[in-house]
């Protein structure tokens, strides 16, 4: 009989091809890896890896054995939605997301399930899309919540199904006083050259849609002069005058005292917030119900 977790292992080297990229998306040590691995050959009487220079390579049994697992790992996953079934919307559910979606939706999503069905334990962690969907193929963590810019579009993996929660518009928040507040239209992105900008960290698809936004709509090179990860850092920066932000509407920046939040002229500025599990997850009582809250 085949053991599952093990199984998964393999899937995991054949998707990521090093046993350490294995062990830093997992939380296990290559040891206690190589260890696993072993007992799938015991398993299966057939040598599943071999060795390629400093590394590992898959052999043509531990290929094929690989790609069946993603069968069998899905259809697993299919029968524990089938007798989860059996218990309503009881248990654990692990969801990850990023800042903005963590505090504006999953939250009052786990609120709302709290009360509506107490014998469902939600934990949340605060993850970005990078970090998360690893872990959720690796069946770490049951729910992600994550967002997609039009130019930075995210893989689609054919374990996993995606579920669209809502666009995300992009507007900017300004500080009170500023001459483009004034107003109550759109604002010209062409009109805020030459001012301060800030965003994320570079390399980040946020960061970037700022950069190309201000290249394509406004036909310049924002100065950004603050670097924060943190949404709610960056509109305080907007609020004490220090920079604009091209902020989520998700966010809710109007509630912040000192800003003004005005729409930017021309086509609208969106990203996709949507929510991903496992193939078949989705039929799991307390996956739904919270699929339900978020949608």
């Amino acid at each position: 009989m085949l053991n599952l977790p093990r199984l998964r292992l393999l899937v995991e080297l054949d998707r990521r091809g090093t046993m350490a990229a294995v062990a830093d998306a997992l939380g296990y040590t290559p040891s206690a890896i190589s260890q696993q691995l072993a007992l799938l050959e015991r398993e299966t009487g057939r040598g599943l890896t071999e060795k390629a220079g400093r590394g590992l390579r898959l052999t043509d049994a531990g290929r094929l054995l690989a790609e069946r697992g993603r069968e069998l790992i899905a259809q697993a996953e299919s029968v524990e939605a089938d007798l989860a079934a059996l218990e309503g919307v009881a248990g654990t559910l692990r969801i990850a997301a990023y800042q903005t979606a963590a505090r504006n939706l999953v939250v009052p999503a786990m609120r709302a399930l709290r009360d509506e069905h107490p014998a469902l334990d939600c934990h949340l962690a605060d993850l970005d899309a990078e970090q998360a969907l690893p872990l959720l193929r690796a069946a770490e963590i049951d729910v992600v919540v994550a967002e997609e810019y039009e130019h930075a579009p995210r893989p689609r993996y054919p374990d996993l199904d995606r579920h669209e929660l809502l666009e995300d518009e992009l507007v900017l928040a300004l500080p009170k006083g500023h001459p483009a507040a004034r107003g109550r239209g759109p604002v010209k992105l062409a009109d805020l050259a030459g001012e301060r900008w800030a965003t994320a960290y570079p390399g980040t698809a946020y960061a970037d849609m700022l950069v190309r936004t201000c290249r394509l709509r406004g036909g310049f090179e924002p100065d950004v002069r603050h670097r924060v990860n943190d949404m709610e850092t960056l509109l305080e920066l907007a609020a004490g005058g220090l920079a604009i932000v091209l902020a989520p509407s998700l966010g809710r920046p109007e509630r912040h005292p000192g800003l003004v939040v005005r729409r930017l002229a021309g086509p609208k500025t969106s990203r996709s917030v949507f929510a991903a599990t496992r193939k078949g997850a989705a039929k799991r009582p307390a996956v739904a119900a919270l699929l339900a809250e978020l949608g």
